[in-house]
């Protein structure tokens, strides 16, 4: 999996490619863990996602209870599929899907 990243500011824009799953959820974490300090606004762009896994999933709650406390986050271009997984598991009334 590949992170496109891009940091202008306090604002972040993560974008996955492929998949987040449980052997690339680890690196997706590692990114943001890295650039997330003064960012008041991170983007999660998920237009070139394909599949996200429990793994995925737990990563993104993650950013999400950090953005939380700093600013906010934003969940954007997730496909139908992906779209299915977060309201099964609940998260669409976690995350704030755009």
């Amino acid at each position: 999996m590949e992170i496109i990243k891009n940091k202008n500011g306090n604002s972040l824009v993560l974008k996955p490619q492929g998949r987040l799953d449980t052997l690339s959820a680890p690196e997706f974490e590692k990114v943001f863990k890295e650039n997330y300090a003064g960012v008041e606004d991170l983007e999660i762009d998920l237009s070139d996602l394909v599949y996200i896994s429990s793994a995925g999933l737990r990563v993104l709650l993650s950013a999400q209870k950090i953005m939380n406390k700093q600013g906010k986050m934003t969940v954007r271009n997730a496909n139908s599929d992906i779209l299915d997984i977060f309201d099964v598991t609940g998260f669409t009334d976690l995350l704030n899907i755009e």
